[in-house]
């Protein structure tokens, strides 16, 4: 396995003059080997942790990269600003899509199957890629400032845990504040509402949740997943009975206190492997 760091530089977008911290893409990569068949074109996973936009958690990083890297899959970390207003972040993460799409064929990626895998607010960065990337604000950012190929940054789908969606009435408040400030535009706000921007180019989501979460409602989620369905985009939805917000790995490798070690919940990732298997066939992984 090869571990390195990658800057993420966007300051050519205008957008990140105030950061106080450059984004890093941290990366698990796997060797090719013509033993494994499959192993030059592994699919891969961006992981993002959350943290209400204003800090990233470790328990949500990267123990579930390495999850996946054990998996097959090359595996990343996005250590995106914080705290950084819109769309700061969301340009960080689909210029490392970009980066790993361009860089796919030295990293034995297949550039068809990079998927993204957010926590929280992390799930929320992650979906307003997965749901925004076609919008004209992204292009002009990602496309005619960055310089990236036309939708080099759309990713190929998206695993969202326990996800920030709507700034509505299930809202979580200090994410939306973090991410916009306090006092923000109703037209700003209405687009970081996620479940009100699908559309048929939205890209296919694996989502689970928790009954109990009184942090982020698990009615995020449902929004979101009736909000697929209407625009026809393939949805892969479980929501656990039990189990407060943060659970990350749901063991005790991420559980750091006893009510955050759910081995009834803890099959999630397991579950989101196959999808991705799924969703790669021909591909052994």
């Amino acid at each position: 396995m090869q571990y390195t760091e990658i800057p993420i530089d966007i300051k050519k977008t205008g957008c990140a003059d105030d950061l106080v911290e450059n984004a890093v893409l941290q990366s698990y990569l796997l060797e090719a080997n013509e033993s494994l068949k499959g192993s030059e074109h592994r699919p891969a996973v961006i992981v993002c942790p959350g943290g209400c936009y204003a800090r990233k958690s470790v328990r949500e990083g990267e123990p579930v990269a390495l999850r996946f890297l054990a998996q097959g899959m090359q595996a990343f970390m996005l250590q995106y600003s914080t705290p950084a207003r819109f769309p700061c972040a969301l340009a960080e993460l689909g210029a490392a899509v970009a980066l790993i799409r361009e860089q796919a064929a030295e990293w034995h990626i297949d550039p068809g199957k990079i998927y993204l895998c957010g926590f929280s607010a992390g799930g929320h960065l992650c979906a307003s890629l997965g749901t925004l990337h076609d919008r004209d604000f992204l292009r002009g950012l990602l496309g005619e400032k960055m310089g990236f190929p036309e939708g080099a940054w759309r990713p190929d789908g998206m695993i969202l845990a326990y996800p920030v969606i709507s700034s509505g009435t299930y809202g979580h408040r200090e994410s939306f504040e973090m991410l916009l400030g306090q006092d923000p535009e109703e037209e700003l706000l209405e687009l970081v509402s996620l479940e009100k921007q699908v559309t048929e180019k939205t890209v296919p989501a694996f989502v689970w949740h928790t009954g109990e979460d009184e942090t982020v409602p698990v009615e995020n989620s449902m929004l979101f997943a009736m909000a697929l369905r209407r625009a026809c985009i393939p949805l892969e939805l479980h929501i656990y009975e039990k189990g407060e917000h943060g659970l990350t790995l749901c063991d005790e490798v991420t559980g750091n206190t006893p009510t955050r070690i759910q081995p009834d919940v803890a099959g999630w990732l397991e579950l989101a492997v196959r999808w991705i298997k799924r969703r790669s066939r021909g591909i052994l992984v």
